[in-house]
């Protein structure tokens, strides 16, 4: 390159510039024939080889008919055997798409076993007493009962009337150091020798001491065969529970304005692992009647989604096992801890407790907001609760007579030296008995699993077609190979095509 006087420069010839890019063509083409013929001849078989790979895969696949249609000379046979074939392979395609869209229905069935024994084990039951409080503790304190609802409104809905709230509102400001968790366990009711007459399980005394206390919307309760003890098993059918309590109406008292008029005893049948549930589910036996409670034992085992509704890894923090009264008592310990910064006493965890402001303020506001807000939901498997996969339920059958005859009445009344009217207006006996040793399992099974998916599927291929899984296999193969080959005629396709030239230009300064 030459710099001339007049400031331009001027470029070599592009002589040199043609000769390197038609070499570089030359070379491309001589690339591109050699790998054509490579695929011609290693990958690429001749014509008349590729009709007779063909004709071989018809005659000897295991895919029945495809050989008559091929070796029969007839046309008419062959267009009967390929009608039959065609005919054979719709019905299949309509089978396994139908079988297919079964399957993912995720359809399921119910098993019911009835398993005989011979000792069962005993379920957990919670008594409370429907009179809550001691007279003596609320003659001054009337709005002792109006705080214990609001406080177990966390277990049970409760709506205050507003021609309260001046008046809890005063209680509240004028004792805020007041703690209506031990006012309750101090002054709520109490099992002892002479609330519990009698106690008797499967021929052997029971006391007060073996029962755990619990916290209710009834206030005080008392679980007997509860988690912490060694499982007690009965042998024998109409045996059990025999229990005979004194309500002492005269001692306890209850609010009948707020809906609480009866007097007895409420109970509960669950499982030892589980929390009792009052709501919906308590018995009642009131006073001067004797309750006889026929129990038996049935096992629900539901699938897991999508088949059922229950969550397999779901697991509580404070519960030993899972169940929707569990799951929603921590769901709500959760939201409240969150919003309030404190937990009730009444729900599980380890958070700090609430005070009697908190509660009112904070806790039973936000307990309506999770009920309006549906932020704590049970049943299907995308709610916070789901069905628990496994659960034990005790259905009860209850038969009531009034509590004994004139003997007995007199009986007692010399006993607890207290008059007949008395043993007629506080006693309660209570026995709680297996109807029979055995167990009812009602199961939710798939309708139709996977290994039976493919035996259907299996038997349609092979009562139409005589096809099996060798078939399928042979049927793959002759596909991947064509798709090779249409693969390389592709190439040698694109391999035709001329190569593009390059552009050329100049420049000037």
């Amino acid at each position: 390159m030459t710099r001339h006087r007049k400031g331009l420069i001027k470029f070599p010839s592009f002589g040199c510039f043609e000769r390197e890019h038609s070499l570089q063509i030359h070379a491309q083409k001589i690339t591109q024939q050699q790998i054509r013929l490579y695929l011609i001849k290693k990958l690429l078989p001749h014509l008349e080889d590729r009709r007779k790979y063909h004709q071989e895969f018809a005659s000897s696949t295991s895919f029945h008919g495809v050989h008559n249609i091929v070796q029969t000379q007839s046309k008419t046979r062959k267009v009967l055997w390929l009608l039959v074939v065609a005919g054979c392979l719709a019905i299949v395609i309509w089978q396994i798409y139908s079988r297919f869209i079964y399957y993912f229905s995720w359809p399921t069935t119910t098993t019911v076993v009835v398993q005989y024994v011979e000792n069962v084990k005993f379920p957990a039951v919670t008594f409370c007493n429907l009179n809550r409080f001691q007279a003596h503790a609320v003659s001054n304190l009337r709005i002792i009962f109006l705080i214990w609802n609001i406080v177990s409104g966390v277990l049970q809905k409760f709506s205050m009337e507003d021609k309260y709230a001046q008046e809890l509102n005063d209680f509240l400001l004028g004792n805020q150091k007041f703690s209506i968790k031990e006012f309750t366990r101090k002054n709520g009711f109490y099992l002892n020798s002479s609330t519990l007459l009698e106690c008797d399980f499967f021929g052997k005394p029971c006391y007060p001491q073996d029962f755990e206390h619990v916290f209710t919307e009834y206030g005080n309760c008392f679980t007997f065969n509860y988690n912490d003890l060694p499982a007690r098993r009965v042998s024998l059918s109409g045996r059990g529970l025999h229990l005979l309590f004194d309500v002492q109406q005269e001692k306890f008292t209850d609010e009948p304005a707020l809906g609480y008029t009866d007097a007895g005893i409420t109970f509960v049948i669950h499982s030892p692992k589980e929390l009792p549930r009052f709501d919906g589910l308590g018995l009642l036996t009131p006073v001067g009647m004797h309750a006889q409670v026929s129990i038996r034992q049935l096992k629900s085992i539901i699938q897991e989604y999508p088949w059922g509704e229950c969550k397999p890894d779901i697991k509580l923090q404070y519960h030993k096992i899972y169940s929707i009264n569990g799951c929603l008592q921590e769901c709500k310990a959760r939201y409240i801890q969150d919003w309030c910064g404190c937990l009730p006493f009444i729900l599980p965890g380890n958070g700090t407790e609430c005070d009697l402001l908190k509660f009112y303020n904070c806790v039973y506001p936000a307990v309506y907001d999770i009920e309006i807000k549906g932020l704590c939901t049970v049943g299907t498997h995308n709610s916070t609760c789901p069905a628990p996969c496994e659960e034990t339920d005790y259905p009860t059958t209850i038969t009531y007579s009034s509590f004994g005859g004139e003997k007995a009445i007199k009986y007692f009344s010399a006993k607890l030296k207290k008059s007949p009217e008395y043993v007629r207006q506080n006693l309660v006996r209570i026995d709680i008995k297996y109807h029979d040793l055995s167990y009812k399992i009602t199961q939710q099974q798939k309708a139709l699993t996977i290994s039976e998916l493919l035996a259907d599927v299996g038997g349609q291929l092979g009562l139409f077609c005589g096809a099996s899984m060798i078939t399928i296999i042979e049927l793959l193969e002759y596909i991947f190979t064509n798709f090779c080959w249409i693969c390389i005629f592709l190439l040698l396709k694109l391999l035709c095509f001329p190569t593009s030239v390059w552009a050329y230009g100049a420049v000037v300064v």
